[in-house]
Formats: C-alpha cells, sequence, structure tokens
C-alpha cells in the first residue's frame, strides 16, 4: 500500500461519472483513503473557517467553556477541551468543537441547536454555510461511490442519504513537548458512510496498512475522503473501514472533518448483491454484527467517547 491516490471528483459534477467511479472503487478496495481534487467548494470559505477556526482556540478556556458541550446536553454539540474526548479508553491529547446540523430543540439525541460563541463573530456563519458546501458534496462522492459498485447513481440518496446526518467537528492538536506520551486521536475507524476531511499543512494523520502505518500528507486544493463503518457494512466488509489515526507533533496542527451519514433512523441494510467478506477488526467489533438503526450505532459509539454525556440515554 503506497501513498494515498488522487481522484478528480470534477466528472461527476458534470454528469459523467464513470470513469470516477473506477477511481475511487480501487481507491476503496486498495486504501480505504483517497484525495479528492475537483470538489468546487470556494477557496474564500475554506479560508474564512481556518481563520475564526485559529481565532476560536486562541481564547482563554474559560471564554471557551462558555459553549462547552454539556451545555448542549444530549444534542452533543460544544466544545471539549484537551483530554476531553476518548478514543478507546485514552484521552486524545487535542481539544475540539462539535457541530451538527442547526435545528430547533429536538428530544432525539444529535439533534438541536449549535452553540456559537460571541467570539470570533462570524463562525457561526462560516460554519453553517460550510456544512451546507459539504453535504452537496458528500452527495456527490456517494454517487461516485454507488457508481463503482455498478448502482445507480443515486442508490444511497434514495435509501440512506437524502436526510442525512451530518456532523462536523474543529479539532485543535496543541504542540507538544518531545518525549510526550499519547496520540492526538488513537486508533479508530469513522461510524457512517463518508468522511470528508480538510487538513491544514502540518500533517500527521496516519492509515494503517497491511504493511504498516502511511502517512496521509497534506495537498493543497483537496479534501481526505475516507469509509466509515456503515458503508463498510453496506458492502459486505468489500470496502473496509480502514483504521487511522493522528500523531502528535512539535506544531500546532488544525482539523476540520465532516461525517457524511445515514440518516439517524435509517436501517442500514447491505446492497442486494453483497456477499459478507468479514474478517478481523482492529477493536474486535463487527458493524456486521449489528441490529437496529443507524443512529442505535451512532449513541452506541459516541456515548463511549463522551461517557459522562451519555448517562440517561437509551441503552
Amino acid at each position: 500500500m503506497g501513498s494515498i491516490p488522487v481522484v478528480d471528483i470534477g466528472p461527476l459534477r458534470d454528469g459523467d461519472g464513470r470513469a470516477v467511479g473506477a477511481a475511487i472503487g480501487a481507491a476503496c478496495r486498495e486504501h480505504g483513503f483517497f484525495h479528492i481534487t475537483g470538489h468546487g467548494v470556494d477557496d474564500g470559505l475554506q479560508a474564512d473557517l481556518e481563520r475564526h477556526s485559529r481565532a476560536f482556540f486562541a481564547q482563554p478556556l474559560a471564554t471557551k467553556l462558555r459553549v462547552a458541550m454539556p451545555l448542549a446536553g444530549s444534542a452533543w454539540r460544544g466544545y471539549f477541551p484537551p483530554g476531553g474526548e476518548l478514543t478507546s479508553g485514552v484521552p486524545d491529547l487535542k481539544e475540539g468543537y462539535y457541530f451538527g446540523q442547526e435545528l430547533p430543540v429536538d428530544p432525539r439525541p444529535l439533534h438541536g441547536p449549535n452553540l456559537f460563541p460571541q467570539e470570533p463573530s462570524g463562525l457561526r456563519e462560516t460554519v453553517l454555510a460550510y456544512m451546507d458546501a459539504l453535504t452537496d458534496l458528500g452527495q456527490v462522492v456517494l454517487r461516485g461511490i454507488a457508481l463503482s459498485l455498478d448502482l445507480d447513481a443515486t442508490y444511497f440518496e434514495d435509501r440512506f442519504t437524502a436526510s442525512p446526518l451530518t456532523l462536523f467537528r474543529i479539532f485543535h492538536y496543541p504542540a507538544q513537548p518531545a518525549g510526550t506520551a499519547g496520540w492526538g486521536v488513537g486508533e479508530h475507524t469513522d461510524y457512517g458512510l463518508l468522511t470528508i476531511l480538510k487538513q491544514d499543512h502540518n500533517g500527521g494523520l496516519e492509515v494503517r496498512a497491511p504493511a504498516g502505518w502511511v502517512s496521509v500528507d497534506p495537498i493543497p486544493g483537496t479534501f481526505v475522503c475516507n469509509i466509515g463503518d456503515m458503508l463498510d457494512r453496506l458492502t459486505g466488509g468489500t470496502y473496509r473501514s480502514t483504521p487511522h489515526r493522528v500523531r502528535s507533533g512539535a506544531r500546532d496542527r488544525l482539523s476540520w472533518p465532516f461525517f457524511f451519514d445515514p440518516a439517524f433512523d435509517a436501517d442500514v441494510t447491505p446492497v442486494a448483491d453483497a456477499v459478507l467478506a468479514d474478517g478481523p477488526r482492529w477493536d474486535g467489533v463487527s458493524p456486521h454484527e449489528f441490529r437496529g438503526t443507524y443512529g442505535d450505532y451512532l449513541l452506541h459509539k459516541v456515548g463511549k467517547v463522551f461517557p459522562d454525556l451519555n448517562e440517561g440515554l437509551p441503552d
């Protein structure tokens, strides 16, 4: 497994994506990760997002805690401080800000309004515009994935993502002194269908390959896409959700992962002709054994990341 491939998805946006689908299929089978160009997301919007993100994290901790996650309850939105998120029970060396679709107050977990700060004043508008742009992009990339499986281009949208669950994170990995033990994010797989990641120029993302860990070096003008557990489930393991992690470094790092997932109440059933090709997983837990809706699966997983926020939710 060599470097992560780069796929120009521009033709998908123009309506002729068979060749793009073939390239995405090869990347999914061989890597589970790929860079995309031709995505159409405005450079100015991305620059605003980076500028506002840096301004937010540069504020004193007490200021950032005015939008702390516990204030949003089961909507799971807001800020968490360094060490506040767990991966496999171990605190990550990062702080972050969670967002979701901007919705009215809703009794369902992972639904409701976002917590936005007073400063920087432009963060709210920028985050919501960026999420809208990435939601459109997620539908486009899934068309390519559908074509790669010889399905109708709208297969996923028709069945699972007409009203997708979209979750967005801004992560800040503070620079770590030499010799610091721990990871920015420990080894894990993502939960849903597709992750679309914007990286800054500092790098640190690594993907586990059969021969070892491979760095996913930033390429200007691209996003990184990777498969989640639900696409693994849908394809019977033909497309595997690939373990990855983030290495802490001597320089601050920012990243912006956007999770494009099935509807909360979707029953994610495999593609009709999918043959189960499951095998050992990094955590010993297979998404193919799960029974229930995507929301059930997600709540079970996220509750392990933030156990304090999981109290009172359904088992």
